[in-house]
């Protein structure tokens, strides 16, 4: 039965951030130790999810973000039955998706204001650069409640279909973007169809393939490990930036959305994720601390 539902909750699981109200953390021991942020006073978790996304990259126009600083994804598992579905519950931290500024290479440099701006946004502007502050970061955030994520784990394991929809929302953020810069929100997300298998993007891009990884299992079968997965899709549209420099945003959203390329349609935009994610029965959990 361990085993069975092992391997049932790997494939219904790989990378799905949710959020949760804030409790204690847990001391889990040994193997275990990842699952500190479990949601195990939930009394419908009945697996624990820790996934690290160390590699890959968001594409969006003209920008590419590889993933220099792994992603932690960490939630709790469990199902309803009436109707039956399953049911993501966040960490107990509140970080089931942590929140990883990446550099955007290249940032704002060699720009200048418009001179189609007022004087004063002008020189304000151009001040900022003069003085460096032209680096950029991009968070990855997921967009709106966990309902909005859709897993599909038959096709996650047959690499074919969509074995993933996260609907996310990219922050870019520095001195002059301030920290509501972002491309997508809640209520009009990025939505990312991630697959294993191969994509379908219309031009330019050309398909892609991921992969499901390789699956190991502990002893007591109680922990199970997917290792070299790849999820991929390219095939994603991407609106325009919005509330960049805050009450300049009028001026500034424009100007970043020619240094993005953005809007992007379908087919000029890419996204992959790669690591190793790893469910445990709950059960188990609890009984290593």
């Amino acid at each position: 039965m361990k085993k069975l539902f092992a391997a049932a909750a790997v494939i219904a699981a790989v990378l799905i951030p949710a959020s949760s109200a804030l409790a204690s953390s847990h001391h889990p021991k040994g193997e275990f130790a990842q699952f500190a942020e479990c949601p195990l006073n939930t009394p419908t978790v009945v697996a624990c999810l820790f996934s690290e996304s160390n590699g890959g990259f968001f594409q969006m126009g003209l920008k590419t973000v590889p993933l220099k600083k792994p992603v932690i994804l960490q939630a709790g598992l469990g199902f309803n039955f009436e109707p039956f579905e399953e049911v993501v519950v966040g960490a107990e931290n509140g970080e089931t998706l942590q929140k990883v500024p990446q550099t955007v290479p290249g940032g704002l440099l060699g720009i200048e204001a418009p001179k189609s701006w007022p004087l004063f946004l002008q020189i304000w502007f151009n001040n900022l650069i003069n003085e460096g502050f032209t680096g950029v970061t991009a968070t990855v955030e997921l967009a709106g409640p966990a309902s909005g994520i859709e897993v599909h784990p038959v096709n996650l394991l047959l690499e074919e279909g969509t074995a993933l929809k996260l609907p996310v929302k990219i922050k870019l953020d520095n001195a002059i973007l301030g920290s509501n810069c972002y491309i997508g929100s809640n209520s009009k997300p990025v939505v990312i169809d991630f697959t294993t298998g191969a994509t379908s993007p219309p031009p330019p891009n050309k398909s892609i393939h991921g992969a499901a990884g390789t699956r190991t299992v502990n002893k007591e079968e109680t922990l199970t490990t997917l290792s070299g997965g790849k999820l991929v899709n390219n095939s994603f549209a991407a609106p325009g930036a919005s509330g960049c420099g805050g009450i300049f945003s009028f001026f500034i959203d424009p100007l970043v959305n020619s240094l993005v390329g953005l809007p992007s349609p379908a087919g000029t935009n890419a996204a992959v994720l790669e690591g190793k994610l790893q469910i445990a029965i709950a059960e188990a959990v609890r009984a290593s601390e």
